[in-house]
């Protein structure tokens, strides 16, 4: 295999979603800054929901009007188009227009549809464009991917997001029967370190990586040495070549046949080889759209009222390890690629009850279990980890599974991550941001029993 094509995939795959993590990581400093306050969030996951109308059309055209849609100039525009978006926030996104009399972010929540019809849309072209390529690289991709949350988060700790310092000030409290007596109160308060860098130089990162992305695009489809590397010839629209489009359907309707007359009890699947009936089919897309709903969006949504009351450093470590974790369970499917579906079951119940934990201190913030002990952070952090971790790895294992069923199976991948991530964000939104049942812990002030 090419180490340039693994480089190649990998860069490719951080475009996927590098705009929106970095947008979310870079918030703390953003806020302050901008008429919607910490309503920005709630607006931002309306937003992203909202974009889905580039994966569904992308999908339906594939199922309406096969091959009809060039998958390779839809990536090259949505690539192009998440540059040019990134490259516009470093300018105006603190840029506000009145509208019905109040201040309005316009410009920032024009841009960021834009970021998120990107990178939603990216899931369902970028991996059906990764068929072309042997299914080795596939898994590289996918490191990338992960390296798109965790490359934005390492720059804003560089950046110096977030870090709060706990201040001992004192308060004088007048008597108010006698003014020339007073008291002295101590309090503990949060301070803010100042960024080393300004949002603006982020956003530009930002633009940068896109630009990135979309130079290993381009090589992957016109570097002579990666050509070597195609699975079965080039591809055109998403699908191989008229000639082996031909021979590829012959030999596929011989597999299926003799799929079908080795086993005519079972109703099999007309995905790729029907190597998995419908139910096995249906099982693993289930597994799929959960394991995508807790780790973007569920477990994600209440990570700070989980985390805080076990302190800052608690909270910026399970955020920085779970997002090293993401690659770091890529890189392991890379080398233990075990396509169990009974595994695959059993590390998603073990992926979910942790995630349940989790669920249950955010639950029961800002006072959770073991809150004044050292061991709650530490059983936190690492339940973080390991929850992403062995999700991370069971949704690699799943695209594994589905590259080898085929070009279409990959674009119902795609779409099914985003029915995921649709139907938890619709959970999860009233929940937090509307009934506001989840009380957050301060990161100096927090006094529990």
């Amino acid at each position: 295999m090419s180490f340039l094509t693994h480089l190649l995939a990998c860069l490719f795959g951080t475009g996927s979603w590098v705009s929106i993590n970095g947008l979310w990581v870079e918030l703390p400093l953003m806020v302050p800054q901008i008429p919607e306050g910490w309503y920005l969030p709630s607006y931002l996951s309306v937003l992203i929901q909202m974009a889905n109308v580039g994966p569904l059309f992308v999908t339906l055209m594939h199922h309406f009007r096969p091959g009809a849609l060039n998958e390779t100039v839809v990536i090259y525009a949505i690539v192009t188009l998440g540059t040019v978006a990134s490259f516009l926030l470093a300018f105006f996104w603190k840029e506000t227009v009145v509208v019905a009399g109040v201040p309005r972010s316009v410009a920032l929540l024009v841009l960021t549809f834009f970021l998120a019809i990107v990178d939603c849309t990216s899931s369902v072209t970028f991996l059906p464009f990764m068929m072309r390529l042997r299914p080795q690289y596939l898994t590289t991709y996918y490191i990338g991917e992960g390296v798109s949350g965790l490359l934005p988060a390492l720059v804003a700790l560089i950046q110096g997001v977030g870090v709060v310092h706990c201040i001992n000030g004192t308060q004088s409290l007048n008597n108010t029967l006698n003014t020339s007596n007073s008291t002295m109160s101590f309090d503990v308060h949060a301070q803010y370190q100042p960024a080393n860098f300004s949002v603006e130089v982020f956003f530009i990162f930002l633009s940068v990586m896109m630009l990135v992305c979309l130079v290993a695009f381009l090589l992957l489809n016109y570097h002579p040495s990666v050509a070597r590397e195609h699975s079965s010839g080039r591809y055109t629209n998403g699908e191989r070549d008229q000639s082996l489009q031909k021979h590829s359907k012959r030999a596929e309707q011989k597999l299926m046949l003799d799929s079908f007359r080795a086993e005519n009890q079972k109703c099999r699947s007309s995905f790729g080889s029907g190597a998995y009936s419908w139910v096995q089919v249906f099982y693993i897309f289930v597994i799929l759209g959960w394991t995508n709903a807790l780790t973007n969006v569920v477990l994600p949504s209440v990570q700070s009222y989980a985390c805080m009351p076990y302190g800052n450093k608690a909270y910026h470590l399970s955020a920085t390890m779970a997002a090293v974790s993401n690659p770091l369970a890529c890189f392991i499917a890379m080398f233990f690629p075990v396509r169990s579906l009974l595994l695959m079951g059993a590390l998603t119940v073990f992926g979910s009850g942790l995630g349940a934990y989790i669920m249950g201190m955010a639950v029961l913030s800002p006072c959770p279990l073991l809150v004044n002990d050292t061991s709650g952070a530490v059983i936190m952090v690492f339940s973080w980890i390991i929850f992403v971790l062995t999700l991370s790895y069971v949704k690699v294992i799943i695209g594994v599974i589905l590259r080898d069923e085929g070009h279409s199976a990959l674009v119902w991948c795609g779409a099914v991550v985003q029915l995921g991530s649709l139907l938890g964000a619709v959970t999860m939104f009233p929940v937090v941001s509307v009934f506001g049942l989840f009380l957050s812990g301060e990161p100096c002030n927090t006094i529990c029993p």
